[in-house]
């Protein structure tokens, strides 16, 4: 008798508390604690009490002799500390660099192609006629000899002009992008973590141009009382200030780091939570954290503006649900010309993983 024969389907039981399953766990609470290796392992110790995740023959203590071994791990010989490496810091961006963009493959969303194609780089799945002017590379040979042959016969081959056939391409643009991340006390308020998804989107983003766009550019600001840049070595062990919200001097230097790029493509991408609140002064700072204040808000309109005038485009994803606030930031983007998300801090990194991906794409007719 011929067919398939089936039997019962017995999986395969994987090892608990292995290397890679606990690096995991300890890459991502390395999030939460900034960076803070000691606290991490604490944590993780604990969370071993209450679950089990390790085993009698492998423990945490085979584990951080391992972390030590593969690198992950630096021990000060004098206090015993640990801190991690700069290979630990690469691995937390490939962690969330592989945890957003595989929800973003799940879920469909990014690599947007623009409505319109031309000569390009990249070839996508549009084709049409042979038109004057386009470039002979373009041209799809398999498929137009195939329109040849069905529109003349095969008896004796001809080919014309209507029976060629071209390929779209997308044209992709160098793009210069700074992204700003609001670390005022607001984004610890509550009892909500804004600030570590925060974080992570920027590790990712920056582990995807480092890895997929090379020859774009990406720096990092963030911004409080005051704004300053930071390396992208420095995003593990980013933490929240008390500090106020001074948006203007956050796109202040945004411009002014965006003016010296040579790229035709910049933005600006701003993460925040709350409504500006501090301008600096000379050598003191204006504050008030009361509702919408006139002054502030008008001079961070003025600099939306400024950037608008300079064809630098804004995207805000807002991660506060506060009405009066998402009309301010509504006014902010209108005044921009700029695009505006309100988003969950879920879906946070899609959202800014597609609109990246979206905006890099320019196309020429």
């Amino acid at each position: 008798m011929r067919g398939y024969g089936f039997s019962q389907f017995i999986p395969r039981q994987v090892p608990k508390g292995g290397f890679d399953e606990l690096l995991k766990l300890f890459l991502e609470l390395l999030n939460y604690t900034s960076g803070d290796a000691e606290e991490a392992l604490a944590w993780l110790n604990e969370l071993d009490k209450q679950y089990n995740i390790t085993n009698d023959e492998y423990g945490m203590g085979d584990f951080i002799d391992e972390l030590k071994q593969r690198g992950y791990l630096n021990e000060d010989g004098r206090s015993g500390q640990f801190s991690i490496t700069a290979k630990t810091e690469q691995s937390i961006r490939q962690s969330a660099l592989e945890e957003i963009f595989g929800k973003l493959k799940k879920s469909g969303k990014g690599n947007h192609r623009s409505p319109q194609s031309g000569q390009g780089d990249e070839k996508n799945a549009e084709r049409r006629e042979f038109e004057f002017g386009d470039s002979l590379d373009q041209i799809d040979m398999t498929q137009s000899i195939h329109n040849a042959q069905v529109n003349h016969g095969i008896g004796d081959f001809m080919m014309t002009e209507r029976d060629l056939e071209v390929e779209e391409m997308d044209y992709k643009t160098l793009t210069s992008t700074v992204l700003m991340i609001d670390i005022s006390h607001s984004m610890i308020l509550y009892g909500e973590d804004r600030i570590t998804p925060a974080k992570k989107v920027a590790m990712a983003l920056a582990e995807l141009i480092r890895t997929k766009y090379p020859k774009d550019t990406l720096d990092i600001v963030v911004f409080g009382n005051d704004a300053w840049p930071i390396n992208l070595q420095d995003l593990p062990y980013l933490q929240v200030g008390p500090y106020h919200t001074n948006t203007y001097a956050g796109l202040q230097l945004a411009t002014d780091i965006l003016r010296r790029r040579k790229t035709h493509n910049k933005q600006i991408f701003m993460i925040t939570d709350g409504k500006p609140t501090c301008l600096k002064e000379g050598t003191r700072y204006y504050k008030n954290s009361i509702g919408l204040d006139r002054k502030v808000v008008n001079k961070t309109l003025n600099m939306a503006a400024q950037c608008k005038r300079l064809k630098i485009p804004i995207t805000t994803f807002m991660i506060a649900k506060d009405p009066y606030l998402q009309q301010f930031v509504r006014q902010f983007t209108e005044t921009n010309g700029g695009k505006a998300f309100y988003s969950s801090l879920n879906g946070l990194g899609e959202y800014i993983f597609e609109d990246y991906i979206k905006n890099r794409r320019r196309t020429v007719r």
